[in-house]
């Protein structure tokens, strides 16, 4: 079985749930929520009462940013990586940052208005930043750093024939929108629970009793009366409410399909009514409170409230879990923790050994079946080391005796070779000789090839380019600069033209390392110099 502790942490709250995985089933072990004023002692209480020791742990990402690249589709891989890098760097270079300060991660999906494009959802955070949220976390086992606005898909049930947004409206509030069951764009608001948290703290002191007072308010629509309990903080609340409601319409006006369902989750979800009044926001879209996939609301006990508002660790479990896209993991795999992942074995019933998992073997009782099954690997393990003991012995045998015929038959053709030398020196005399009349030979013949060669290469050169110089390009030199290398200086009132001059000059082979200069436009006449050799 498979465990992952989700920790989602803001300023003053820290969200927690452990979810365990058996096959492909999930369950929430323990969960909780909780104000805090130091944030390593409370993960250390946590990790405590879960008992999460050596449990892999997952976290939010804080502070990130969003940017979005169009890459055509026919690019491999490798392509596409230097195509966002190098669009991360124009964006950092354009915004005067230093591109090594940050830590960027991306991943890819359908355009939805372009066929022939993909869509590049490249995410960053400043290393100083990242470094500084993870420092908590540096005697347990952290393996997965990543934006809750991703992870939150994760848990929610989506429709493939449906789009949706999920808004978590947690510290600040993240609006996601997915497409055909697809991540294709988070927005990220500068409102949020935080600064309802906060008002109502001036007044009351306490960021837990804040929070309780939002779970105990009732917002009342317009078809509800609102004068059955006085609710004083609701003053507190609706403005910045209204504001969410009001930056999510924007963002479904100006979305590229239409939105079917608007999930909510987050701080603020625990205010009650709060579906019904987004609902009056979006009368033609079904708006409703996120609840996680992974409960099952006929078995659970437990108020399925309680699990809405933890969503956000719920989530991050998963990621542990092997959910969601893993591209946009932010904690880099330790060595060990890889090895571990390395050695991890799933047995027939379904119970994993090795990874994270202790063993304790005993002499006494009966063997259990994973103790069973390593017993039977160490047995295998011994026979596949003495069947190649006794195999190298052999082949080692065979290989010195075949030493033995090599160096006899060395010895036999050195005295070979030795007779052979006396012969060559011989030889060499003689061929030396030939050599050198052979190379004489051949430089007369050169002179007199190459002075043929010359007399009708100038007139086929001309006679080339006569047939195929374009219309509009006119020639007003040609200049056999030294041996073989021709100059030719052409002209026209189009780029194009002397481009396609040099490129059927290279192509039909009438100039070999044709190179030529980008052209000096003076007026509207271009003027272009072409070299290359005669063939």
């Amino acid at each position: 079985m498979q465990n992952c502790l989700g920790i989602y942490f803001e300023e003053n709250l820290i969200k927690y749930a452990k979810v365990s995985k058996e096959r492909d089933e999930m369950k929430v072990e323990s969960f909780g929520i909780r104000f805090f004023e130091d944030l390593t002692e409370e993960i250390e209480k946590i990790i405590e009462e879960t008992y999460s020791f050596s449990t892999p742990i997952s976290i939010n990402l804080s502070n990130e940013k969003y940017l979005y690249f169009d890459i055509f589709s026919l690019l491999n891989k490798k392509d596409i990586e230097k195509t966002i890098q190098t669009e991360f760097e124009s964006f950092c270079e354009e915004k005067n940052y230093n591109s090594n300060a940050f830590e960027n991660r991306y991943a890819l999906m359908p355009n939805q208005t372009d066929s022939e494009k993909i869509r590049a959802l490249d995410i960053f955070i400043n290393k100083i930043e990242m470094n500084r949220q993870k420092q908590p976390f540096e005697k347990y086992k952290l393996t997965k750093m990543m934006p809750v606005s991703i992870a939150i898909g994760n848990i929610a049930r989506l429709n493939k024939k449906e789009n949706q947004l999920i808004i978590n409206m947690e510290d600040t509030t993240t609006v996601t929108t997915i497409y055909d069951n697809q991540i294709y764009n988070v927005d990220v608001l500068d409102i949020g629970s935080k600064e309802i948290l906060e008002n109502i703290n001036k007044i009351e002191n306490s960021y837990a009793k804040a929070y309780d007072i939002c779970k105990n308010t009732t917002i009342y629509t317009a078809e509800m009366e609102d004068s059955v309990e006085e609710q004083p903080y609701l003053q507190n609340i609706m403005p910045t409410i209204y504001k969410i409601a009001e930056k999510v319409q924007e963002i479904v006006t100006s979305s590229e399909a239409k939105i079917q369902t608007i999930y909510l989750t987050g701080n603020l979800s625990v205010i009650n009514n709060i579906d019904l009044y987004f609902q009056e926001f979006f009368t033609d879209i079904e708006c409703k409170i996120l609840k996680p996939n992974i409960i099952d609301e006929a078995v659970t006990k437990i108020n399925i409230k309680d699990y809405i508002e933890v969503n956000s660790a719920i989530a991050l479990a998963t990621v542990g879990l092997g959910q969601g896209i893993q591209e946009l993991n932010f904690q880099k795999a330790k060595t060990g923790d890889k090895l571990s992942q390395f050695l991890k074995i799933e047995m027939p019933n379904g119970k994993v050994i090795g990874g994270n998992t202790k063993i304790d073997f005993s002499l006494k009782g009966a063997l259990t079946t994973v103790e069973s099954w390593l017993l039977r690997c160490i047995i295998g393990l011994l026979l596949i080391l003495i069947i190649y003991t006794i195999f190298s012995k052999v082949l080692a045998n065979q290989m010195l005796n075949k030493e033995d015929e090599i160096k006899r038959l060395i010895a036999m053709q050195n005295s070979q070779i030795s007779s052979v030398n006396s012969d060559e020196t011989d030889l060499n005399a003689k061929t030396e000789k030939y050599k050198n009349l052979i190379a004489d030979l051949k430089r007369i013949n050169e002179k007199l090839s190459d002075a043929a060669a010359r007399r009708n290469s100038i007139p086929n050169l001309l006679n080339q380019i006569m047939y195929n110089i374009p219309n509009k390009v006119e020639l007003t030199s040609i200049e056999n600069t030294s041996d073989k290398s021709i100059s030719i200086t052409a002209q026209s009132y189009e780029y194009d033209q002397l481009g396609y001059f040099k490129a059927v000059l290279q192509t039909k082979k009438i100039l070999k390392n044709v190179v030529s200069t980008s052209g000096v436009k003076s007026g509207d006449i271009i003027t272009f110099t072409i070299e290359g050799e005669l063939p």
